[in-house]
């Protein structure tokens, strides 16, 4: 999660790689709201279960996949996300929820909690499949500049907000791994600083998030679209 690029820069833990001119400090425990995360094991629920019958009585065929177009207001840029009836036995089976999950309830949590308010103001989202430990191992400079582009959009809003970026380690396919991200980022937001002229800024610092974590390598990534969610619908900066 990172604050805007604009603003000083709180952001999720990572290794020191510059001790004069970064540091990482702990951060405090998310709200109560947030503290208590059930995992997704036992027995479906009368919703999933529901969901469930919904999606295999469709017209949607077993290898086929359908579109899900998003206007500029979920990434900034326009976006398409091709999911398959075989994505969402992700969430019935209870599996690793891959990319397409991730931005297709992204696009779901702004449709129906930021779309048309001030919230989008604070809130941004950063695509998973443009910013990953896969691209960053190729091309370092191309994900920078990428990030910076994206910063660049919201222009000279002055409302502090946050950026969402989940990040997916490659290693299995985990969202987690933050260190790997962590020189780029860096990176990314000193050359939107100059970019934007800004002067006299702190040193960048990553913050330690407390939060509740997976006991198993399966929920991280509905850990966090809740955090996401918790974050969005609270509206916690």
């Amino acid at each position: 999660m990172l604050k805007k690029a604009s603003k000083d820069i709180p952001t999720k833990s990572g290794t020191k790689t510059n001790p004069k001119s970064q540091k990482e400090v702990p951060g405090q425990m998310l709200d109560k709201a947030s503290k208590e995360i059930p995992t997704t094991s036992g027995t479906k629920s009368q919703i999933m279960t529901r969901l469930e019958k919904m999606v295999e009585e469709s017209d949607i065929m077993h290898g086929a996949i359908r579109s899900v177009d998003m206007d500029e207001g979920v990434f900034r840029i326009a976006h398409s996300e091709l999911i398959a009836k075989e994505d969402m036995q992700q969430l019935f089976e209870h599996e690793e929820l891959g990319i397409a999950v991730i931005h297709t309830y992204i696009w779901y949590m702004y449709d129906t909690l930021m779309r048309g308010t001030e919230l989008c103001n604070r809130f941004n989202f950063i695509a998973a499949s443009r910013i990953n430990t896969t691209f960053i191992t190729k091309n370092p400079t191309s994900v920078m500049n990428e990030l910076v582009d994206r910063f660049m959009v919201v222009g000279d809003n002055t409302t502090p907000s946050l950026y969402f970026l989940p990040f997916n380690s490659g290693n299995g396919g985990h969202w987690s791994k933050y260190p790997s991200m962590k020189k780029t980022v860096d990176a990314a937001i000193l050359k939107f600083r100059s970019k934007k002229n800004y002067r006299n800024r702190k040193d960048i610092t990553w913050v330690r998030v407390q939060c509740p974590r997976q006991n198993n390598s399966i929920d991280c990534g509905f850990f966090v679209l809740r955090f996401m969610r918790d974050i969005i619908a609270l509206n916690l900066l």
